[in-house]
């Protein structure tokens, strides 16, 4: 017997998939009376409604997509700090552009698909959209999109570092990073940078001021060794507010062992290699007046030809004019971040070398103008340095070099040197 509903009124029902749906009074009692009379316990209609929302439930994709970082997210770090993963399904696509550009940021996915990275570091300070295709067993895609902003040049540090990675270098040369902040925890940056030997050697680290920091053995590098730097900076409190950002390694060989002695009283010097000497060249050391420094000293720098201007060193005269300005200085290599070379010189006549010390504090050999000549003294040793060799100067009447003016510090005992790390 039907149920008799008096008054005027909505009755909303709300099922699976918020499908809403309205009923007067009228209805009502029609679904009512169906119920009572028809002894069944499903109401008209609800069959239909199960099956929409299975279709619903079916035509959701089963890949999930997680992005790293989330959507919003500022100072983000640039190296490890951006992935993509996917569950239940296999990426098919990853598109990430910096803003105001169209050019693809390239990233690789994985040979399983489930997840992309970036193959190198983010710009600092910019911002990125990312978006994230993938597909399920059933082919069906699901996207996923985020923008973030990677960390600002003004809040992050950055150390550059010589040598450079896959270069061959002689037995002198260390690993010197030259960060373009100040470091105020330099405990927590030491700690994050591992510089290791295949010889085995111990290697501690040696701060000169707030923006330098040296790697070396106590003894010269052994020859024929590999010599590796991890660098695990990214996201490393380096100063109130100011964040590491890199996060990689490099590798460099060294190569046969080569020490030079030059003896500025003899006006001699002798290269050995490997433990035997090889040649003894006559040089013109530093004048009376502008002597050599004394001291080890490491090849940083190699020009087969370079410009030589005694003002940007300090050598002027009463008027500020350059005492010295040459052009074509050949085979010239750093030994000091003051100016002190070993280099080729035509202009002193051959008769210079051997006999007199007549230069503003470089070691003279004969040389060509031109750079050309491969017989001259100038040009033999240049071709058999490397970066990184050692030059010793002895017999000076000048000071021995600071540890800190170019790469050099051999100059300060190994017990000094370890009292400049931070650990």
């Amino acid at each position: 017997m039907p149920f008799a509903v008096k008054g005027s009124y909505d009755v909303r029902v709300y099922g699976k998939g918020r499908r809403g749906v309205a009923l007067t009074a009228v209805a009502m009692s029609a679904v009512l009376g169906l119920t009572a009379c028809g002894g069944d316990s499903k109401a008209e209609g609800s069959g239909d409604q199960k099956d929409s929302t299975s279709d619903q439930q079916k035509n959701v994709p089963d890949a999930r997509i997680s992005i790293a970082p989330k959507d919003g997210t500022e100072n983000v770090g640039i190296n490890s700090d951006t992935k993509v993963t996917v569950k239940g399904g296999k990426l098919t696509e990853v598109v990430l552009t910096a803003a105001g550009s169209t050019d693809q940021i390239a990233g690789t996915i994985a040979d399983d698909g489930a997840s992309w990275t970036p193959d190198a570091a983010l710009e600092r300070g910019t911002e990125y959209r990312l978006t994230a295709k993938a597909k399920d067993g059933d082919g069906q895609v699901s996207t996923s999109n985020a923008n973030f902003s990677t960390v600002s040049a003004e809040n992050s540090v950055i150390g550059y570092f010589t040598p450079e990675d896959g270069t061959e270098v002689g037995v002198g040369m260390p690993v010197s990073l030259n960060f373009d902040k100040p470091v105020e925890d330099k405990a927590a940056v030491e700690s994050k940078i591992a510089v290791e030997t295949s010889s085995g050697q111990e290697v501690v680290g040696h701060w000169f001021n707030d923006t330098r920091l040296d790697f070396r053995p106590e003894d010269y590098w052994e020859a024929g060794s590999t010599v590796t730097m991890d660098m695990n900076l990214d996201g490393v409190e380096a100063s109130p507010g100011v964040f590491g950002v890199q996060d990689r390694e490099m590798s460099f060989t060294v190569g046969r062992s080569q020490v030079t002695t030059v003896d500025v009283k003899a006006m001699t010097m002798e290269v050995v290699r490997d433990g035997k000497k090889v040649k003894t060249i006559p040089i013109s050391a530093g004048s009376p007046e502008n002597p050599t420094y004394n001291g080890q000293m490491v090849i940083s720098e190699k020009h087969k030809e370079t410009r030589m201007d005694g003002s940007t060193v300090g050598f002027t005269d009463k008027k500020g004019e350059s005492e010295y300005d040459i052009p074509d200085v050949p085979h010239a290599m750093r030994l000091s971040t003051s100016g002190t070379f070993i280099h080729g010189n035509y202009w002193g006549g051959r008769g210079v070398f051997g006999s007199a010390n007549t230069s503003h504090g470089c070691v003279g050999l004969f040389d060509k103008q031109g750079a050309n000549d491969s017989g001259t003294d100038g040009a033999w040793f240049y071709d058999q340095s490397l970066v990184g060799d050692v030059v010793i100067v002895q017999n000076s009447p000048d000071e021995t070099i600071a540890p800190d003016n170019g790469l050099n510090g051999w100059n300060m005992d190994w017990a000094a040197w370890q009292e400049g790390s931070a650990l």
